[in-house]
Formats: C-alpha cells, structure tokens, sequence
C-alpha cells in the first residue's frame, strides 16, 4: 500500500501543477488526490457543510497515509484558493471532528508550490509549517518549480530541485 498521497489544487485540471505532480510522481509511487473533484464548502462556525466530501476524504487520507504532500500553484502570492479552503476546513477536526483530528499527530508533511517563474515570495510555505506544528504533524520541507518562458517545460534548475526534494522524501 502507498503511504504518500499528493493532494492537488489547483483551478485548472491538466495545467502546470498537474505536469509537476506527474513529472514528480513518473515512477507512480504516490497516489494523487486531486481538489477539484470533491466539493468542499468553505468554513463554516455553525459546521453547515459537514454533509460536504470533505470529512469522508480526510477520513480516507487519515486512514490510507502516513505522509501528505500538497501541490498548489502561486496565485496572488499564495497558494490556490482551493487549498486555502482545505486549509480552513481543517478547524472541522480541530473542534467537530476532535478525534479525527488528533490523528494528524505524528503524520508528515511537505509541499510543492509552482509558478511561470522562480518567483516565490519569502515566507509562502510559513501556513504549511505552522499548521503542520499546530496539527502535530513533521513538516518535511518544500520546493517550488517553474517553467520555460514559453510555459511548456519545467525549468531545468527546477528540474533538478524537484529532483533533489524527491530523494529527500
């Protein structure tokens, strides 16, 4: 059973994020979960969308995985807004769904962000470290890839980044 799974968000299916995801997982050793196929509503205090897909998929990847790796484009600076919801749903398993959530303890957790250019700000993967520390989980790093000017091709220094995390995991 694989013990990885990549979660990706971004707004468009068989765009950058996904050639990244692919081109890192070539030799097929992670599952991929893609965002855009379930419907997860944004946080809710009053928890109006429990009946959404997000608490059977943190279900499935609770059970399933041992390590989460998110990929998200950098939109606005930041990562999608599909993942911010994610992110925000989280707080369902830290006061709905308690035992859930304390279940993320002592899982792993990394990040894969990407744009047209080496363009990253400082700070974008401070929400992945600090909800990893808050959640107990062990954030295991991250990488950012970009592409040929042109929009096709993942840059060859990215390249070997994506390369260098790889082998790190």
């Amino acid at each position: 059973m694989k013990t990885t799974v990549i979660i990706t968000a971004s707004s468009k299916r068989n765009g950058n994020t996904e050639k990244v995801v692919t081109t890192f997982n070539s030799d097929n050793n992670f599952d991929v979960i893609d965002l855009l196929d379930y419907n997860i509503g944004h946080f809710n205090y009053d928890f109006k969308n429990a009946d959404d897909d997000f608490l059977p998929l943190m279900e499935k990847i609770i059970e399933q995985y041992d390590t989460m790796i998110f990929a998200t484009p950098v939109y606005w600076y930041n990562m999608s807004g599909l993942l911010k919801v994610f992110f925000d749903r989280l707080s369902d398993l830290l006061h709905y769904k308690k035992e859930l959530g304390r279940q993320l303890r002592g899982k792993k957790m990394a990040m894969i962000s990407n744009s047209g250019a080496n363009d990253r700000k400082a700070g974008f993967e401070m929400p992945f470290i600090e909800s990893a520390n808050y959640l107990g989980m062990e954030y295991l790093g991250d990488t950012h890839v970009w592409f040929t000017p042109d929009g096709t091709v993942i840059n060859d220094e990215a390249m070997l980044q994506l390369n260098s995390f790889k082998a790190k995991l």
